[in-house]
């Protein structure tokens, strides 16, 4: 039987994730310059209308979250610098919108604090003229008394978190928002993705069809199925080296995932992509991109 060529680009992502890799699914360092610090880089997201790079840098060990900015400009990514909706304390984790008119973050900017338990979940929007504005945080019981991570939308219009507030399997959980009304909330525990370990960071697939979570020992994946997503399975070596894998993003096409690795001292967290099938052109090339090992 002859398979649609559109049908193919759609399944082929799920079979490479689900066999696990193969030859031309290597894992490679992504040291863009400019970015690649001594310090730890992790969390990118680019912005779908000018391919700028926001990303999080902190410490070496991994505290004082801060979100940071570079566009490539004249072949190369410019100096970093914090974002025009920047305020003080932990700002971490940003997602974008497939339009590119939102972004969602985490932020301790209610308080200034640097306590991640003070994390809450936060939303900038764009005006007409492509100026962030204010950014809104999200209500109870979205956020709540303790930290939030992660926040990422499904294309079915869930928004995907992690928290370690009650109610959930363990520390960590995975948890689920949706708007049902204006300003009134349904948040659930999306129980199939939960252990009574912990489960921080869930990405949904462009498709919404699979989920890569990032939760004790480093990245798993689940699937969506009839009955809502499946168990997660261990990604394999090449992608967990040591477990402290972290912060991974799929390029819009669901083929390729680059995600952070504490690859240890000097260099701490750098940047790592996983292209699923072949080759493809992502992340967005600006100039030479150093191949650290």
């Amino acid at each position: 039987m002859r398979m649609k060529a559109g049908w193919l680009g759609l399944l082929l992502p799920v079979a490479a994730l689900a066999a696990g890799p193969s030859p031309s699914a290597a894992v490679q360092p992504w040291a863009p310059q400019g970015v690649s610090s001594e310090l730890f880089e992790s969390h990118p997201a680019f912005d779908p209308r000018n391919g700028e790079l926001y990303f999080v840098r902190s410490s070496k060990t991994f505290s004082g979250w801060r979100i940071l900015t570079s566009r490539c400009d004249g072949g190369r990514w410019s100096a970093p610098v914090p974002p025009p909706f920047a305020a003080a304390g932990l700002e971490a984790d940003p997602w974008f919108t497939p339009d590119g008119r939102s972004l969602y973050f985490i932020s301790t900017r209610a308080s200034g604090s640097q306590r991640s338990k003070d994390l809450d979940i936060w939303r900038v929007d764009r005006d007409a003229g492509g100026r962030w504005g204010a950014p809104v945080r999200l209500p109870a019981p979205v956020n709540s008394d303790e930290a939030e991570w992660f926040p990422r939308l499904a294309a079915d219009g869930w928004l995907y978190f992690g928290s370690n507030r009650s109610g959930g399997a363990g520390g960590n959980d995975i948890w689920r928002a949706r708007e049902t009304a204006p300003g009134r909330w349904r948040v659930e525990n999306v129980a199939a993705l939960n252990t009574a370990g912990n489960e921080y960071e869930p990405l949904p697939s462009p498709d919404g069809k699979r989920m890569i979570v990032m939760a004790d020992g480093g990245l798993y994946l689940s699937r969506l199925g009839p009955h809502g997503w499946s168990a997660k399975e261990k990604l394999g070596p090449q992608v967990n080296a040591n477990g402290s894998e972290i912060g991974a993003l799929f390029s819009p096409s669901g083929r390729s995932l680059l995600f952070a690795r504490d690859t240890g001292e000097p260099r701490s967290g750098e940047f790592f992509v996983w292209h699923l099938d072949g080759d493809e052109a992502w992340p967005p090339s600006c100039g030479t991109t150093r191949q650290r090992g």
